[in-house]
C-alpha cells in the first residue's frame, strides 16, 4: 500500500519505511505527527483518489531531525546601470520517517508486518529442511563407508608372513631384450678363454 500526501506545498508518494525531507514543521525530533492531506491511497490494483483529499486516510510519521537542503543562488542585475544582487538561500527541512498508511480501518504497517512474519516462517522452515537433508546426506556416507572398509580376516590375510614371503620369492618378469642379453654373457661365459699374444722381442727377428 502506498499514498500521494501533501505538505508544504509539495506532493511525495510514501510507502510504510519511507524517509523523506519536506518543509520545516514545527515539531521535536522523536515526535510523531499525522498527515490529513492524503490525496491518493492505492492498495494493490485498487486505488482511491481524493477530491481533493481521500476521507479516513491518513498517514502518520516519525519526526527523525531536522536538515538543511542545497544552497539556491538568486543573481539579479540591470545591464548598462551597475547593479548587481546576489543571494543565497538554503532552506530548513524536516526529515520524516513514514510509519502507518490507514485507510477505512486498514493498516499498511500491520500487513508489512504479517509478511514479515511470513518470509521468516518460510526461512525457518527452509533451514530445517536443509538441516534434515544434510543429516540424512551424513548418515548415508557412513553407511557406505562402513560398506566399503575391508573386513578383519582380510586385512590378516594381506598382512601375514606367509604372503610377503610368497611374494618375495616370486621372480620379477623380465622382457626379451633382458633374456637375450642373459643367454649371451651365459655363452661367453661357457666359451674357452683364449691365450694372451706375447710381445715380440729382437730374437724373433
Amino acid at each position: 500500500m502506498y499514498a500521494v500526501i501533501e505538505t508544504g506545498g509539495k506532493q511525495y508518494r510514501v510507502e510504510v519505511g519511507t524517509q523523506l525531507e519536506v518543509e520545516l514543521l514545527d515539531v521535536e525530533p522523536g515526535q510523531s505527527i499525522t498527515l490529513d492531506r492524503v490525496l491518493l491511497v492505492a492498495d494493490g490494483a485498487d486505488s482511491t483518489v481524493g477530491k481533493p483529499v481521500v476521507e479516513n486516510a491518513a498517514v502518520e510519521a516519525e519526526v527523525v531531525g531536522e536538515a538543511r537542503g542545497d544552497k539556491v543562488v538568486a543573481f539579479k542585475y540591470r545591464p548598462k546601470a551597475r547593479r548587481r544582487v546576489k543571494r543565497g538561500h538554503r532552506q530548513e527541512l524536516t526529515v520524516l520517517r513514514i510509519a502507518d498508511i490507514r485507510y477505512n480501518g486498514k493498516s499498511a504497517a500491520a500487513g508489512v508486518a504479517k509478511a514479515s512474519a511470513d518470509q521468516a516462517a518460510a526461512k525457518a522452515k527452509l533451514e530445517e529442511a536443509a538441516a534434515r537433508q544434510a543429516a540424512e546426506d551424513a548418515a548415508l556416507a557412513a553407511k557406505l563407508a562402513a560398506k566399503a572398509a575391508p573386513k578383519p580376516a582380510e586385512k590378516a590375510e594381506e598382512a601375514s608372513p606367509a604372503t610377503e614371503a610368497k611374494a618375495a620369492a616370486k621372480p620379477a618378469p623380465r622382457t626379451k631384450k633382458a633374456a637375450a642379453a642373459a643367454e649371451g654373457a651365459a655363452a661367453d661365459e661357457a666359451a674357452p678363454k683364449a691365450a694372451p699374444k706375447r710381445a715380440r722381442t729382437k730374437k724373433d727377428e
